[in-house]
């Protein structure tokens, strides 16, 4: 019989990071770890990663169902569905079976990456913030040769954003160009501003409408000159029908797969497996997670055999990060299996 406890940590942002919804400073995130009685010491431990404000199990009651969730952590272990619309405790949950499952090492997937063997290629991302600060983290990532950057866009001026892009195309010809809109555009205005972002050679834009608009994002995926990739039009979708629907329906190049949110590695697989039906390729990317959880993301992504660059960066975030075998040398991400994991003293429920 398996022993679940839980724990919230708080994480500090070394600076302050804006997303499309709000400013953040600190972000509370759980942790979850599964133990055998007959084996204490081997624990799994997974990261449930809520990220406020955008996931869907963001609602009161989160940590009352994360209790229940550790009072019998077999039952939904055994019936995942249980927590299907829960999806940040289902990652937490999966990530710290697989852990426990490997002997609570923090290996999840046995692969070269795991091994020490391998890097996994990262886009170098750049957040929301003022022009300024924009052009500083731009300049930055352009001096380390990342050879993908992602640029959020829609938190300042459109005209000071295409500025940006023009900046970074001129000194980086080659660079493969990712954006990522976060919904900033209306329907009516989406496909003008995509004309003008065209001109900067753009590989993709993340969600340039809100999600829940089929019928308008569908439009857009046929029309825009740049390939087109969802996001947040994933996370409130826990059906398979309903996500085979929406992929049919929209027809997007790209689906962007945030396990945290999406609902862990077995909930992600199946979006992959539907995407690949209607002819959307794929990458990973992390949701805010501490070290815990963006290991568990980048060792499940190594074991798919990504050909296109990854969105796991956000490691660097936080000043009081877990300390990890995880190392980031300019655009690749890789993991040493001989340095120890740092895990903190932590309160336990």
């Amino acid at each position: 019989m398996l022993k679940a406890e839980w724990t919230r940590y708080r994480l500090d942002f070394k600076f302050e990071a804006i997303t499309s919804r709000d400013r953040l400073r600190s972000k509370d995130t759980y942790y979850i770890r599964l133990s055998r009685p007959d084996a204490p010491l081997a624990q799994g431990l997974g990261e449930a990663g809520l990220f406020r404000g955008l996931s869907i199990d963001d609602r009161p009651g989160y940590e009352k169902k994360l209790a229940e969730v550790c009072a019998d952590p077999e039952r939904y272990i055994e019936n995942p569905g249980l927590l299907r619309e829960w999806p940040s405790i289902a990652m937490g949950l999966e990530s710290a079976r697989l852990d426990l499952e490997g002997g609570g090492r923090r290996i999840l997937f046995d692969t070269p990456w795991s091994r020490g063997d391998s890097t996994l290629k990262i886009n170098g991302l750049i957040w929301m913030g003022d022009y300024e600060t924009m052009l500083g983290r731009l300049r930055e990532k352009m001096s380390l040769g990342f050879s993908c950057i992602k640029v959020k866009i829609g938190g300042i001026d459109f005209g000071r954003e295409l500025k940006l892009l023009s900046l970074l195309r001129e000194a980086t010809p080659g660079v493969e160009l990712r954006l990522d809109a976060n919904g900033a555009f209306s329907p009516a205005e989406a496909l003008g501003k995509l004309e003008q972002l065209a001109r900067y050679d753009i590989h993709s834009i993340e969600q340039p409408i809100r999600q829940g608009q089929w019928a308008e994002m569908a439009r857009i995926c046929r029309e825009s000159p740049i390939a087109v990739a969802l996001d947040e039009e994933l996370i409130a979708l826990t059906d398979r029908e309903e996500r085979q629907r929406m992929l049919e329906i929209v027809r997007p190049s790209y689906i962007i797969l945030k396990p945290t949110l999406t609902g862990g590695f077995k909930a992600s697989e199946e979006w992959i497996a539907l995407g690949r039906e209607t002819g959307a390729e794929w990458w990973a990317t992390s949701a805010l997670e501490s070290n815990i959880g963006l290991n568990a993301i980048s060792q499940w992504a190594a074991s798919l055999r990504p050909t296109l660059p990854q969105g796991l960066g956000t490691g660097q975030l936080y000043h009081n990060n877990i300390p990890s075998p995880l190392r980031l040398e300019r655009e690749n991400l890789s993991y040493n299996p001989h340095q120890e994991w740092q895990i903190p003293e932590l309160n336990w429920h």
